[in-house]
């Protein structure tokens, strides 16, 4: 008798079937994107802190880099740069030595859920050049202050890890709400309006 084939989808809270190895972007949903990162810890959860620090907050974070390091972005570059963590929604934070040596197809996988996210949100399925690479600037700044506020990391070891940082100093208080933990409906609801917010605008 043939076996059945082992599944490869996820049932969502909002009830849609998510195939994670070749899903679609009209089985995406905001509401479960942010579900899952709001509720998904960065650092696999070693952070200081009453709350874990999730994705979702990260993801917030590097939004608001991309736009202090590069005032020209537009709505679409920002909305790239808060989805750029989406695919941990279904796939989860690992960290990056781990990836490194699990190896395999790992990367395909999360490319092809990031894909089919951005073409929900009418974005080009990969973000071109320089918005990739404005992300990723943004993303190992925020690393880097991860580290520093939240991980346990000296000043030098995060600078050899994640660069030395360049972003500009942001006052205190706003610094303060950016990185300081939030709980978790926080986190979910601050996530939902960042990218209602931009979506609305490229919608205009």
């Amino acid at each position: 008798m043939a076996r059945a084939p082992a599944r490869a989808w996820q049932r969502m809270l909002s009830g849609r079937r998510l195939d994670l190895l070749d899903p679609s972007p009209l089985d995406v949903e905001l509401s479960d994107i942010a579900h899952g990162l709001a509720r998904v810890a960065r650092w696999n959860g070693q952070t200081q802190g009453d709350y874990p620090f999730s994705v979702a907050q990260h993801s917030v974070l590097v939004l608001e880099l991309v736009r202090a390091l590069n005032p020209e972005a537009g709505a679409k570059a920002q909305l790239h740069a808060v989805l750029h963590d989406a695919p941990e929604y279904v796939m989860g934070d690992i960290i990056s030595p781990f990836k490194a040596a699990m190896g395999g197809n790992y990367k395909e996988v999360e490319n092809r859920l990031l894909g089919a996210v951005h073409l929900h949100f009418a974005l080009p399925v990969s973000a071109p050049g320089a918005i990739t690479k404005a992300i990723k600037r943004a993303d190992r700044e925020a690393a880097y202050l991860e580290a520093v506020h939240l991980a346990g990391f000296e000043v030098d070891e995060a600078k050899r890890f994640f660069g030395e940082p360049s972003f500009p100093v942001f006052e205190f208080e706003p610094f303060e709400r950016l990185i300081r933990p939030w709980p978790t409906r926080e986190a979910h609801d601050r996530f939902v309006a960042a990218v209602e917010n931009l979506s609305a605008s490229l919608a205009a």
